[in-house]
């Protein structure tokens, strides 16, 4: 190729050198590289200064700082939340509210303005310190992608004159944070490639372990993290074949670069996860908003929490809530409403939070032959506790039917039958059946509290299942939700189980009332085991996630579609758009995005050419040449492919920040396509960079005002209504 032609031309060149020139090389090599710390120095403090710039003249809640910033407050309140992101984000939030001296009380509602007590803007600060530092990462991972210094340059700036970077790095938000961790794990990647050269020193270790640690922070920001993991998988992947392909390494060194990348690039990023998680749950350990989305174990054992010590053992006539040990822990729920096809009885669901909905009474099954005296307590006078193998009925307090299952398929997932409220205390039939099977016990974490009998149904400690009396299936929630008719509560059935350890149709009974029984005040809950919280937790997070959904008959002007993202379509409004207050528009800077999508489809097509040539041996490709394909066309087009092509199939709600990632990387490949293209032509890409930082300076400070505060009456800014779908200026 053109590119190995001129390697060797200049490695010829060097050693042709007369003695005067070679001492020339090192101060040239010394000169180039103070110029690149200056220079880097100076984006740096350019990308401080720009994201500090008026951070404050916003008093109020702006957007998503409603979130971010009450979450960080429970922190600091140590009440237990529940949120569709990891921790880590979040914590780091605590920590700068921590640090600004924050008591916890302000509630960040939106649009409230900052009391004179809240620091906002050092957390403000310490947030927009993440954006900021990416200017020096991408300035590094230029670098280390073997871009001349004039493209190092242009990529560099135009990151640090981004608007929406610069926008969303001046509020309390993850996006910061997101695209920081995201910068690092590229930039880390791209280390790895340039030291492809010398593995299993130190050094190569080092960058490996730096890769992993940013894997486990970014994905511990927010999920979609998993993205830019997805890009690293498949550098190691093809780094591995290729060691797989080298005849000349022992199978000894295959198999512990193997086992390298799998500790470092696997196992660091999961433990770094899961210590989030720990820190996580170490600090909410009051209850609070989030207790609904936890198991009764790990409510129970929060400060303050609304479970209360009950009679220990379950009688029939007892009132009790039951709640699933599923991966979607709701508690056994009827309301009013009717199935709107099958049975058309009452609907049975899962609801995670505390209602009058929830409560049943166990009652003597009907095929028992057997009934409570008037008092709805006893049995010939004598009070009868729930054990392993009984029969019962499940009474709900306030509909007065009972909990039925029949040969009607579920109305969600497939295979299952329909649960439902039927009857009543005089009507119904075998199919208000139910068989208590006792699956577990835990015994109390007060070890100077007697053993508890293991045959007999007690509340929190005791995991059980209800088998159906006739049809043999099992009491199941689903993990799945009912559609707008169900309130998106979840789907309960009755299923047939794979096996005893299945967890969907464990139970347990929470809150337990039968007044003719008295409160053991000695019992102390069993403690609750991480690894359960951590599966459930991520789990609700997993269901919240899938719950936002757009709603078809609410029209969102907020929201937008992926597709309208690299094209600049449509903008989105941070805060209210009142002529008395500062204003942010969040809107990609034309210059970056226009250009950057447009050397995307450069990059398509360069690829295809590239490869149909390669195909017809026009030219030839080595290994060098190859590596060097893979980190300037290649890698940077699937980071940007990996962060925006998600957001185009998945169906949930979507907004302009979601590009920001997937534009970041665009950025890096409209440098690395100009590079490439460019390559023989140093001094028309000198110039051409300098054009673009011109032109990329010129823009920013037109649009400078959708992201450092639009003051005033609108009408000052129709300057800016390029696109109808901008509404700055309306």
């Amino acid at each position: 190729m053109v590119e190995d032609k001129l390697a060797d031309e200049k490695t010829t060149e060097t050693k042709e050198n007369t003695p005067d020139q070679t001492k020339v090389v090192p101060r040239a090599c010394n000169f180039a590289k103070y110029r690149d710390l200056i220079a880097c120095l100076g984006f740096t403090v350019l990308s401080f200064v720009l994201r500090f710039q008026g951070i404050d003249k916003n008093n109020s809640v702006v957007w998503d700082e409603a979130h971010f910033g009450k979450f960080g407050s429970y922190y600091i309140r140590h009440e237990f939340y529940h949120d569709v992101h990891p921790p880590l984000g979040k914590m780091l939030i605590a920590l700068s509210e921590w640090l600004a001296g924050f008591d916890g009380e302000f509630d960040f509602e939106s649009g409230h303005q900052y009391p004179d007590g809240v620091n906002f803007k050092f957390m403000r600060q310490f947030n927009a310190t993440f954006g900021a530092l990416c200017t020096p990462v991408v300035f590094f991972t230029a670098k280390t992608m073997n871009l001349s210094w004039p493209i190092v340059y242009l990529v560099t700036l135009m990151v640090t004159l981004e608007h929406s970077f610069i926008a969303l790095s001046k509020f309390i938000l993850l996006d910061s944070m997101l695209l920081f961790f995201t910068a690092t794990t590229f930039a880390c990647m791209v280390k790895l490639i340039q030291l492809r050269g010398c593995q299993l020193t130190r050094q190569w270790l080092w960058w490996l372990l730096l890769t992993g640690l940013s894997i486990g922070c970014v994905c511990s920001v927010k999920w979609v993290g998993l993205f830019i993991t997805l890009v690293v998988g498949l550098f190691t992947i093809i780094d591995l074949l290729e060691h797989y392909w080298n005849k000349k390494e022992s199978r000894k060194i295959y198999y512990k670069h193997w086992i390298l990348r799998i500790i470092n690039l696997i196992i660091i990023p999961f433990l770094v996860y899961l210590f989030c998680f720990k820190i996580h749950f170490l600090l909410l350990y009051k209850s609070g908003t989030g207790d609904a989305s936890t198991n009764s174990l790990f409510q129970v054992n929060l400060e303050g929490t609304q479970i209360q010590n009950s009679p220990r053992t379950v009688m029939y006539g007892s009132e009790v809530t039951i709640r699933s040990h599923g991966l979607s822990p709701n508690l056994l729920h009827s309301h009013v409403q009717l199935y709107p096809d099958g049975s058309r009885q009452r609907q049975v669901t899962g609801y995670g939070h505390s209602d009058g909905n929830n409560n049943w009474m166990i009652k003597f099954g009907r095929t028992t032959g057997r009934y409570l005296d008037e008092d709805n307590k006893r049995l010939n006078g004598e009070l009868v506790p729930v054990r392993d193998g009984d029969t019962i009925r499940l009474f709900h307090v306030r509909m007065g039917c009972n909990l039925h299952s029949h040969t009607i398929s579920s109305h969600v997932s497939k295979g299952n039958y329909e649960v439902s409220g039927y009857g009543s205390e005089e009507v119904g039939d075998e199919k208000d059946d139910w068989i208590i099977e006792i699956m577990e016990q835990l015994d109390s974490a007060n070890t100077n509290f007697g053993k508890e009998d293991n045959e007999v149904l007690h509340p929190i400690s005791t995991m059980f299942r209800l088998r159906h009396k006739d049809l043999g299936c099992y009491l199941a929630s689903t993990g799945l939700s009912y559609p707008t008719w169900g309130f998106h509560q979840a789907e309960i059935v009755c299923k047939y189980s794979w096996g005893k350890r299945d967890k969907s149709t464990w139970w347990n009974v929470e809150d337990h009332w039968n007044d003719q029984l008295v409160v053991d005040e000695e019992y102390v809950p069993p403690k609750s085991k991480f690894w359960t919280d951590f599966i459930l937790i991520n789990f609700a997070m997993a269901s919240s996630n899938n719950a936002l959904v757009p709603d078809e008959d609410k029209y969102d002007y907020l929201a937008s579609k992926a597709w309208e993202w690299p094209i600049l379509h449509k903008g989105l409004r941070l805060c209210g758009w009142s002529s008395a207050g500062v204003r942010y528009y969040l809107l990609g800077s034309p210059f970056n995005t226009w250009l950057s999508s447009i050397a995307l489809l450069v990059n398509i097509l360069l690829g295809m050419v590239v490869a149909i040539k390669w195909r017809r041996q026009s030219i030839v490709i080595n290994e060098e040449s190859c590596w060097k394909l893979f980190t300037l066309l290649l890698f940077p087009f699937l980071a940007w492919l990996a962060n925006f092509m998600p957001y185009v199939m998945m169906g949930r709600v979507t907004y302009v920040h979601h590009y920001m990632p997937a534009l970041y990387f665009a950025i890096i490949a409209f440098g690395s396509i100009t590079e490439y293209l460019l390559a023989d032509y140093c001094t028309v890409k000198a110039f051409l960079a300098f054009l673009s930082m011109v032109g990329c300076t010129y823009i920013y400070w037109y649009f400078a005002p959708i992201c450092q505060g639009l003051h005033g009456i609108g009408s000052h800014y129709f300057y800016l209504q390029w696109l109808p779908g901008w509404d700055i200026a309306v």
